[in-house]
């Protein structure tokens, strides 16, 4: 009998990303009920439901958000019509408009969006975005004594103003005229502005509720242009703009904004707009000139959301708001090529400042703080000579990585630090600071992220604040990050005609988010690391005795190469365009061992053995501890034993040990044994 541990090949497991899975339960019922009226397959009927989609009226006017009769934004705004008479009285009289925008990619586009239409309908316009390292976000005092100063008549803020009470108030004071279009919270008492178009003001019901700063301000621009008669040629641009914002801000995709990005994303690629053009050119995102490419009609929020907004959101964390404004107002092919590559080195370097600042940040967390998680339930990570307009990309890293609430911050001078949150589902960040309010000095933010400072002798009494809190909200199951998965497919279900369906949920984004399945016990056949600590593997599964497989990629997973042989995988689909070639590709976002695997990990009462049969041949098999862990051991009627451990994919068979050769256990005749012997432990193991 093999009776020793197969020492010269077998490798500890590796660690996995420390997840929790949430499955949706499957509906069969309702999917077939909706199948009536959609004609579409039943996965896909399950993700519609998945979403909410759970009668035939509402899963139409999902599919098809152009049928949506959409209320005119003068009924559902209440301020809406005396801005547009405000803006159009200042026109008329030559009145300085002057916009008080804000650094991210949300504010620079809406700045962007109400620059160029009111140039365009004749306005004396300019604009002013705050230093995001010296002021910090929204308008102030210095912003509105300066317009006064310049002589401006009417202020106009966006994607901010709408907690700017004494700032608001100054400009009152000093008789300019103000309207706030904003989309943050509202606070217990409005500022003293002529008009505030907010969404949050307005019916729940309503379709424009979940607008992002950049859709205020485009809805602004196209009533005011309709109001002057001067619509001709300013819509496209417009949307062009508003479907960058809005998906580079996160902001729902649901309701007005999934119709407008919709037809945005099949706008972009032809924009008249240079910016739009070379920035498009720059981040390589449209197929070349006269290739005949399918896609090269219609840009996915993926394109926006991971190549186009990262090089708008860059400018506003490191660099100078303008060249975004530049890039996005000019009508110069040549400026604005100039200002998208401005972008691309910006985007570059921030990129830079983002890994080291996270590895700085994982080598304290790893050092200091990571055997105090389940107590602390919460990450506090302080370091100085780092960049706060990149740390809050960092937070959430952190978050991703170990699956609590991350508190991440960098020293604004020796007495002050300065930092960013990103919270878990279960924990309120917003709350969370709340409850430091005595601690902090300036703080803001909602329920999934916020900012704060605070006095740097103060610090150890916030940590300990925050753990307290984070102790009342998180029990110890919570401290992993989540992963919602929509189905569970096999290997043979995934082909171009599902590839297909899916298209019907694009754009995807917050609140329509991305498919996500499952696969159970697959077999990982290639692997090797590509890139920055990425992971390009193979994934197989073998139904009926015939292989499936799938090339897929693990962004920046090095950590837990090599991934185990045989792993349950989370996923989504992409296509994948290469040499005139489509295929399909699994973009991997979860993993874990297949659950009988844990037959092998936890030490049974009674030893685990049993009798199988598999194409009607007898065997036993049976779990064995090793200098190392456990194998599996199953023998023929032969004595013949084949031995594997969980995560490699060679094993050994023979009579014994010394004279056992090496076999490729994915093979089928070896992959088929392997199953039905789990499978058969498994059931004792119940």
């Amino acid at each position: 009998m093999l009776d020793r541990p197969i020492n010269e090949i077998a490798k500890p497991v590796k660690r996995l990303p420390n997840q929790r899975w949430q499955i949706a339960l499957e509906n069969p019922e309702l999917a077939k009920k909706l199948a009536n009226s959609t004609n579409l397959s039943p996965i896909i009927n399950q993700l519609l439901i998945n979403r909410g989609m759970e009668t035939p009226a509402a899963a139409q006017a999902f599919l098809n958000p152009e049928s949506l009769n959409l209320p005119s934004p003068l009924e559902d705004f209440p301020d809406l019509a005396i801005s547009v008479e405000l803006l159009a009285n200042a026109i008329a009289n030559k009145e300085k408009i002057a916009i008080c925008g804000d650094y991210d990619a949300d504010g620079m586009t809406s700045t962007a969006v109400l620059l160029r239409s009111l140039r365009a309908l004749g306005a004396n316009v300019d604009y002013a975005i705050p230093s995001r390292m010296h002021e910090g976000y929204g308008i102030n005092n210095r912003i509105v004594e300066e317009f006064h100063s310049e002589g401006v008549g009417l202020i106009l803020t966006v994607d901010n103003g709408i907690s700017a009470f004494e700032p608001i108030a100054r400009a009152r004071e000093l008789g300019l005229k103000v309207i706030i279009t904003d989309h943050h919270d509202i606070p217990p008492k409005l500022p003293p502005a002529n008009a505030i178009l907010n969404p949050k003001l307005i019916a729940e019901s309503s379709p424009y509720r979940g607008v992002a700063g950049v859709g205020v301000a485009y809805i602004l621009a196209v009533c005011l242009a309709q109001q002057l008669g001067e619509l001709q040629g300013l819509v496209k641009p417009m949307l062009a703009l508003f479907t960058l914002g809005t998906i580079a801000d996160l902001a729902p995709l649901t309701g007005v904004n999934r119709r407008w990005v919709k037809r945005g994303l099949k706008l972009l690629p032809k924009s008249t707009l240079p910016g739009v053009q070379a920035l498009i050119q720059v981040a390589g995102v449209q197929a070349s000139e006269g290739e005949k490419n399918q896609n090269s009609k219609s840009l996915k929020p993926e394109d926006i959301g991971f190549r186009l907004g990262p090089r708008i959101n860059a400018i506003g964390r490191i660099g100078n708001p303008q060249t975004v404004i530049e890039l996005l107002t000019t009508d110069d092919m040549g400026l604005a090529l100039e200002r998208a590559m401005q972008c691309e080195q910006i985007n570059i370097q921030r990129q830079q400042m983002c890994e080291e600042i996270e590895q700085e940040a994982i080598a304290l967390v790893e050092n200091l703080y990571v055997k105090y998680l389940q107590k602390d339930r919460v990450l506090v990570v302080i370091k100085d000579n780092w960049h706060h307009g990149v740390i809050g990309i960092v937070a959430s890293r952190l978050v991703e990585r170990y699956g609590v609430p991350v508190f991440i911050g960098t020293y604004e001078n020796a007495s002050v630090i300065r930092g960013s949150a990103r919270g878990i589902p279960e924990f309120n960040v917003f709350a969370a600071l709340e409850y430091c309010r005595d601690l902090l000095g300036k703080f803001g933010g909602h329920k999934a992220a916020g900012g704060f400072s605070l006095p740097a002798d103060n610090l150890l009494s916030v940590r300990s604040r925050l753990s307290e809190f984070a102790n009342q909200c998180l029990e110890p199951q919570h401290l992993k990050p989540l992963l919602k998965i929509d189905a569970q497919a096999n290997l043979n279900h995934i082909n171009q005609e599902l590839y297909q369906q899916l298209n019907i949920f694009h754009p995807c984004g917050i609140e329509n988010p991305d498919p996500v399945f499952w696969t159970a016990n697959a077999q990982i056949i290639e692997q090797k690391i590509v890139g920055k600590g990425h992971i390009k593997l193979t994934v197989a599964q073998t139904i009926d005795d015939q292989q499936y497989k799938i090339k897929a990629i693990a962004w920046r997973w090095g950590d837990y190469f090599p991934l185990p042989a045989r792993v349950d995988v989370a996923y989504k689909l992409r296509e994948n365009d290469f040499n005139g070639n489509t295929t399909i590709e699994m973009e991997l976002i979860g993993v874990r061992l297949p659950s009988q695997f844990s037959i092998f990990f936890t030490p049974p009462t009674t030893k685990l053995r049993a009798n199988f049969e598999y194409k009607q041949r007898q065997y036993t098999c049976g779990i064995y501890k090793n200098d190392i862990g456990s194998e599996l051991r199953v023998k023929n009627s032969e004595g013949k034993v084949l031995v594997m451990q969980p995560g490699d994919n060679i094993g050994l068979l023979g009579i014994n040990r010394q004279d056992a050769q090496k076999v490729n256990l994915f093979l089928p005749q070896y992959d088929g044994i392997i199953q039905a012997a789990v499978q058969a432990l498994s059931v004792l193991n119940e």
